[in-house]
């Protein structure tokens, strides 16, 4: 299957099923010389993993990841790396009656067009299992990043279904398992989540993740912006269906002498922009939003057909999570970091020589 490859000179092949033997990746444009164990990357897919509360699919898996190449005496080599995780918790039984049908408003049906082949297990590649890969190879990104130019990623949830969650403080985030900035709401979040299980219903969520201590420069004119490529790498994730970058939308009901972040000699006054112009990095936080709709296999009798087109009800049964987004966090912050560690490859590669007189704007004002 083509289309399974992310990246210009730090390129991540994602391959694996949802009910296969195992899913992984390979890292291929890791510099050399950078110490790196398990231990690196297993917290972040510890993050993602499924079964960690009740508000998401019971599916055990350990995700425990295994590096098989690229890493010799604890340095990364240069080499590919290939990264395994083996899936040990299918129940592909659960999926027996989609062989000839398809859930609406799941990729069922345009795989099926596309390829001729139906395989129902798990929804095959187009599972949100194939983020782990993902979020391994971003762990590598990050720890690059953040050795190099101290750059790090945080994300959070801002709202779950038609409920806002107010920014209170990132520290909360880690306390709960909407990857929620405000501890006061988590029982509404929770209770809201409970009525639609009982429903047999989904929802969907808003995620924002940061990218902070970026260096300026990043990104190339015209077809490779960075932006262009955040947004690329979003829609990307399972269930995007919208990206925004600094204000996104909201720029619509903005004048000029508003959205235009002023530079002082103490730092950007704003940052409405979402810390591009033009397609290359200003030095400031890259900020994102996504848009995730709700998850398409439920409880709830749908209309759809068969593989002859005929008329077909469809009861989705097996382990789901009600809201995809509840773990798309650390997968956004993993997909931001790919972007900003390729691009900062690349920025080597071509500006690495490049020195000016002035130091750049400090990221804040």
């Amino acid at each position: 299957m083509s289309g399974s490859t992310f990246g210009a000179l730090f390129r991540v092949t994602n391959f694996g099923e949802s009910h296969g033997p195992a899913i992984g990746c390979v890292i291929d444009g890791c510099p050399p010389g950078m110490a790196l164990s398990v231990a690196d990357i297993q917290p972040e897919l510890d993050r993602r993993r499924p079964g960690t509360s009740r508000h998401v699919t019971q599916r055990q898996e350990a995700d425990q990841v295994e590096i098989l190449s690229g890493v010799y005496e604890g340095l990364s080599t240069g080499t590919p790396i290939c990264l395994l995780i083996r899936n040990t918790d299918q129940r592909s039984k659960d999926y027996a009656n989609l062989l000839d049908t398809f859930r609406p408003g799941h990729a069922d049906y345009s795989y099926w067009r596309k390829y001729g082949v139906r395989d129902p297990r798990g929804g095959g590649r187009s599972s949100a299992r194939l983020t782990a890969p993902t979020v391994a190879a971003g762990a590598v990104a990050r720890k690059w990043l953040r050795e190099h130019h101290g750059t790090t990623f945080s994300g959070w949830m801002t709202a779950l279904g038609e409920i806002e969650i107010p920014f209170e403080d990132e520290r909360h985030i880690p306390d709960n398992a909407f990857f929620a900035p405000n501890a006061t709401i988590v029982p509404q979040l929770e209770a809201h989540m409970d009525a639609l299980r009982r429903a047999g219903d989904s929802c969907g969520a808003r995620i924002r993740v940061v990218a902070r201590g970026v260096p300026a420069g990043l990104g190339e004119p015209l077809y490779d912006r960075l932006d262009a490529d955040i947004a690329y790498a979003m829609m990307g994730l399972n269930a995007v269906k919208g990206v925004e970058i600094g204000d996104g939308f909201g720029v619509v009901a903005q004048r000029g002498s508003e959205h235009g972040d002023e530079l002082l000699p103490e730092g950007f006054a704003s940052n409405h922009a979402g810390g591009v112009l033009g397609g290359i990095s200003t030095g400031q936080d890259l900020v994102v939003t996504i848009a995730i709709k709700p998850t398409s296999s439920i409880r709830t009798s749908r209309r759809s057909i068969d593989r002859e087109g005929r008329p077909f009800v469809v009861e989705t049964v097996g382990r789901h999570d009600p809201c995809v987004g509840i773990r798309a966090t650390p997968i956004a912050e993993a997909l931001l970091a790919l972007v900003v560690m390729d691009h900062a490859l690349r920025h080597r590669a071509q500006c690495g020589d490049v020195r000016l007189p002035l130091p750049p704007l400090p990221a804040q004002a």
